[in-house]
């Protein structure tokens, strides 16, 4: 419902622009994101400011003392560090959503005003600078937005949105129910997720508002892609409507949070892809539960047969909403292996920021440590790992990204495949296990020979179509192929 007083959606995003000199969105591609790696971060934890004093957190302090507020990263911050990420071989960076927030909105998913940027993380000059140097670096920068809700009522009374802007009446929003049954689509979709107030897509000033703001944002600083929060509590419909009103064509990766293919499946379309979970949990099942690794086949097979292009999902081991790798099953081999898999195979690999220094927080929000414990160490063993890889995949051809993973054997404890000139050997077995097979059926000539980026003295040459292949201490085997 409109009123005779209420402001047109442009005139609320008329508010939102400061004066700062347009960037201008980069507008790059769905299949051109195919070349990315992308490094998320919460803004809040990545990097504090080095060169002024936060009132939050002092930057001199080791660690963050209560992960449950705010910790003190900014836009500066992260400007400061940028060179960290490139070093890790990155070249997409995936930052929090950046509204002004309700209480403790650290991680910017509780938006309070959309006309306003989250103070705590910098000034709209501070964020307008810090998409312009990742530009300059070549990174492509990743925006994360909510579309689903607002923030928490801070007051407690839950029909009190008077708080909020612009949304700030109750016919903004669907009346209160709680998501109980996620099974019941209707109920996600209408629901209230976790006490937080439902936007009503379907009313137009709410609908003109979200598309107005995000194109606003996007011409106001150049934002590369985005990530779309809550996408199942969204009606796909709305997403398909939202998705085509985006001027700039920028990329949309959806979180669906749900390890079922159909569910996931067709949602490729209404945006451009999806976060991988039915892979996430298929490797979380094989390398941190220890099951058989055919399972892999089985999900590669699936996905195949019911996504539109499962070269454009998003592949992750580590994210925000669930434990850390090393949390549930703390061997830094079996997490190499895992990474070996996105990292190569066919998607998008993201790495999740602490990772490469082998973080293990557990839920929510130990999971979501500030870097700065770390001393933001490059010689670290996981970092260097990741580098090696991360060098090794960005100096493939082109055509590599667009190219098919070939499954070439595989056991309950190994899964080896190829996909162009690279051969990936992992198990699932930790430190210390041994496995290994003869490998047929490779698409190379005999004589070939297979290089271990990850130890250069293990080589092996095409035989017969053929090699052997032996993991003898649990880490897995990253070959290229020369002739």
């Amino acid at each position: 419902a409109t009123s005779s007083t209420m402001p047109t959606a442009l005139s609320v995003v008329a508010f939102a622009l400061v004066l700062v000199l347009p960037t201008g969105s980069q507008a790059h591609s769905a299949s051109e994101w195919k070349s990315r790696v992308i490094y998320q971060l919460l803004t809040d934890r990545f990097a504090q400011d080095s060169s002024t004093t936060n009132t939050t957190l002092n930057a001199t302090d080791a660690q963050c003392g209560d992960l449950s507020s705010w910790c003190g990263g900014t836009y500066k911050g992260l400007v400061d560090k940028m060179d960290y990420i490139q070093n890790l071989g990155a070249n997409a960076i995936w930052i929090s959503p950046i509204p002004s927030q309700t209480n403790n909105g650290y991680h910017g998913y509780w938006q309070r005003d959309l006309t306003k940027l989250n103070e705590h993380f910098g000034s709209s000059a501070d964020l307008s600078q810090m998409v312009q140097s990742a530009h300059n670096q070549g990174f492509w920068v990743m925006l994360d937005i909510v579309i689903n809700h607002m923030g928490n009522q801070d007051n407690g009374n839950l029909n009190d949105f008077s708080s909020f802007y612009p949304f700030n009446t109750s016919d903004f929003f669907h009346s209160y129910c709680e998501i109980t049954d996620f099974t019941n689509q209707h109920e996600v979709e209408f629901c209230w997720l976790a006490n937080l107030p439902d936007l009503a897509q379907e009313n137009n000033f709410v609908s003109d508002t979200l598309i107005a703001w995000i194109n606003s944002m996007i011409s106001t600083y150049g934002f590369d892609g985005l990530r779309c929060d809550t996408v199942l509590e969204v009606p796909s419909d709305y997403w398909q409507y939202y998705t085509s009103k985006i001027t700039s064509g920028v990329f949309t990766i959806g979180e669906v949070d749900n390890g079922d293919v159909a569910v996931n499946a067709p949602l490729q379309g209404p945006l451009d892809a999806t976060l991988n979970y039915p892979m996430y949990w298929t490797l979380r099942h094989v390398f941190q539960e220890v099951q058989s690794m055919h399972m892999i086949s089985a999900t590669l097979q699936e996905e195949r047969q019911m996504f539109k292009d499962i070269q454009l999902l998003g592949l992750f081991l580590d994210n925000h909403d669930n434990p850390r790798f090393l949390n549930i099953r703390n061997d830094l081999c079996a997490l190499r292996n895992g990474l070996a898999y996105i990292l190569f195979a066919e998607g998008i690999p993201i790495i999740y920021y602490g990772t490469e220094q082998g973080f293990d927080g557990g839920n929510d929000p130990q999971n979501r440590e500030d870097l700065w414990r770390s001393g933001y160490s490059t010689a670290s063993p996981m970092f260097t790992f990741i580098q090696t890889l991360t060098q090794t995949r960005l100096a493939l051809p082109a055509v590599y990204v667009t190219t098919s993973q070939q499954e070439l054997y595989v056991l309950d404890d190994l899964y080896v495949y190829a996909r162009g000139p690279i051969v990936v050997a992992m198990t699932n077995g930790g430190c210390g296990h041994s496995t290994g097979a003869n490998v047929p059926n490779l698409p190379y000539a005999d004589g070939t020979t297979l290089v271990n980026v990850l130890n250069p003295s293990d080589t092996l040459s095409v035989n017969n179509g053929q090699v052997s292949i032996s993991i003898t201490d649990g880490n897995p085997k990253v070959y290229k192929a020369s002739s």
